[in-house]
């Protein structure tokens, strides 16, 4: 069963007729075609991929075949006589993304409909990758690995963290990067602390270097950090790096299906906070889900018992340790949820790596 299909049968088990879809990355999803101005009109018979005539020969070539598309003139008259055609009653609109304005706009255009809000339907078909989106991702996470192996032969101890940032972009974008994943962080020295710190126009600092980025591949995140050490690493370094490295095998040994997201989250935590010096300092969650966006559920967090993991998921699994005015580390894998286990997307090296 397709994607289409797949909506199709969420639509019929809420009594849904037809489904206009706004949101960009939804329209991605489920049109395989990525496009800023439009949108998709589904029903239960038809797929209409509604734009202008800059993306139709694209849309052409690139959407799924599901879709008839079609550039109109007046896109209120083509979605009346769809929705007329199948006498549907009862359309379904994305409330998390639809302005009210824009509501109001569908409810006097289309009087003869009652729209009803689907809520995260299609956010939850997301979830689920199927082996299309893995093999994208994939390509993402050998970008982002790529880039790694390369930029720690670059780095020189007279470079700037935005100069670290830059590299790890460019070798992304030389690989094949469509785009940034998110804005690149690269923060050393007592900044290695901030778990989302932002590069600074400073040399390195000596201490820990955190570098956490990851590349875009036709829609689809990587995600991925690798922390190393600017310097000779001393006896507490090694100490806090080898804690982390151990928290992160030991999530990654709890994540598989029917997992609970939150006991997945305690398996890292619970090394960490075993040494009295760390204990606490550990303040986000383990891990999120990766795909069109960034941060997509599910969470592997300590607030989300009982949500268990499902084969076809991708999450994060990132625990870290930041000693605020000192120095941090995390170390960051992306992972596929499998029956027996997790298929992990990223190579990079764990291995202690000092730079000096």
């Amino acid at each position: 069963m397709n994607r289409v299909e797949k909506i199709r049968e969420s639509l019929k088990e809420q009594g849904i007729d037809a489904l206009i879809v706004l949101d960009e990355l939804n329209q991605h999803y489920l049109s395989g075609f990525a496009f800023t101005d439009g949108l998709l009109l589904i029903t239960m018979n038809k797929a209409l991929l509604i734009t202008d005539f800059r993306y139709y020969e694209m849309a052409q070539n690139e959407a799924y075949k599901d879709y008839e598309v079609i550039i109109p003139d007046n896109r209120t008259e083509i979605i009346t006589k769809a929705l007329k055609d199948e006498d549907c009653k009862t359309v379904g609109f994305e409330g998390g993304s639809v302005s009210f304005v824009t509501y109001q706009k569908y409810c006097e255009n289309y009087p003869f409909c009652k729209f009803v809000n689907i809520g995260s339907m299609i956010e939850d078909q997301r979830q689920i990758k199927d082996d299309e989106e893995i093999a994208l991702m994939q390509k993402a996470q050998d970008i982002t690995d790529h880039a790694f192996s390369e930029v720690v032969k670059h780095i020189k101890l007279d470079m700037t963290e935005i100069e670290v940032a830059a590299e790890l972009e460019y070798f992304m974008r030389k690989a094949g990067a469509s785009g940034l994943a998110f804005e690149t962080i690269a923060v050393s020295g007592d900044a290695s602390a901030l778990p989302h710190g932002t590069p600074r126009n400073v040399k390195l600092r000596e201490g820990f270097l955190t570098m956490d980025f990851g590349a875009k591949y036709k829609g689809y995140c990587s995600d991925m950090t690798r922390t190393i050490v600017i310097g000779k690493a001393d006896d507490k370094i090694k100490k806090l790096y080898n804690t982390v490295l151990e928290a992160q095998r030991a999530g990654l040994a709890a994540v598989r299906a029917g997992a609970d997201c939150a006991l997945c989250d305690k398996a890292a935590r619970d090394i960490i906070d075993s040494h009295d010096e760390y204990r606490g300092a550990f303040g986000h969650s383990l891990g999120h889900g990766v795909g069109l966006f960034i941060h997509e559920s599910p969470r592997l967090a300590k607030t989300v018992s009982g949500r268990l993991l499902r084969v076809g998921e991708i999450v994060t699994v990132e625990p870290g340790i930041y000693l605020f005015g000192k120095y941090g580390c995390r170390i960051e894998d992306m992972v596929a949820v499998r029956e027996d286990g997790i298929y992990n997307f990223t190579h990079s090296t764990k291995d202690l790596i000092e730079i000096y």
